[in-house]
């Protein structure tokens, strides 16, 4: 299997002198392609500076990260922004869309910055859009859909540049029961059509869905275990 994402050995550090916080504490993890798991933990358990990590949006203090082979220690900020377009999708709790873009038009944005060509753009984003269900709505603007309706249009700006690895955090964590129910079922369908999913979530019911489950606290993977 071949492995999309390593962490070895990392350690995260903030703070100086007296105080330093530890939040990553030498953790190892191997993601391969095909994996969709889920991250857990409470809050300052370590988890969001490991999603960090993993989204090239931080380095580790010590130890190595590599992404596709690539090891990220020593890349420019250009080249780690470079690489998360390439390589890396993101999904957050809150949207994060452009409000006065219609669907369509969010969904081209990363396509732009990695230079695909203009002819193939909005054929690509079209898809898309299909693939998670919003063939009637692309030319609606944020504020005429609703929240799993945006969600949805920022999972396909995710997917766009199809990436290798997919990054959620608290993907349903502003979204009622029965729209979570729609977005997870989403997920499951792009995780079956080989995408690399990795889920941070504080909601046992989110995490069942994912194949494998990462436990964190105080810095440590303290459980490993496939669903």
């Amino acid at each position: 299997m071949t492995v999309v994402a390593c962490l070895d050995k990392v350690s995260k550090t903030y703070g100086k002198d007296n105080l330093i916080v530890k939040a990553l504490d030498n953790i190892n993890l191997e993601i391969s392609r095909g994996d969709y798991l889920a991250v857990m933990g409470a809050s300052g358990s370590g988890k969001s500076t490991a999603m960090n990590i993993l989204g090239c949006l931080d380095r580790p203090s010590s130890g190595q990260y590599k992404l596709n082979g690539s090891s990220i220690e020593n890349l420019s900020d250009d080249e780690l922004a470079t690489l998360r377009n390439q390589e890396l999708g993101f999904v957050f709790q809150q949207f994060h869309l452009l409000g006065d873009a219609t669907a369509l038009e969010n969904v081209i944005l990363p396509m732009i910055y990695a230079g695909v060509n203009q002819s193939v753009r909005e054929d690509k984003a079209k898809e898309a859009l299909y693939k998670v269900g919003l063939k009637e709505r692309m030319h609606n603007r944020p504020n005429q859909l609703s929240g799993g309706q945006q969600q949805r249009v920022a999972i396909a700006r995710a997917i766009i540049n199809n990436p290798a690895l997919l990054l959620a955090d608290e993907p349903t964590g502003a979204l009622d029961s029965q729209t979570t129910e729609d977005v997870l079922d989403l997920f499951d369908r792009l995780h079956n059509s080989g995408i690399t999913i990795v889920l941070v979530t504080h909601e046992n019911e989110v995490a069942s869905r994912a194949k494998k489950i990462a436990r964190f606290k105080d810095g440590r993977i303290i459980e490993f275990k496939s669903n």
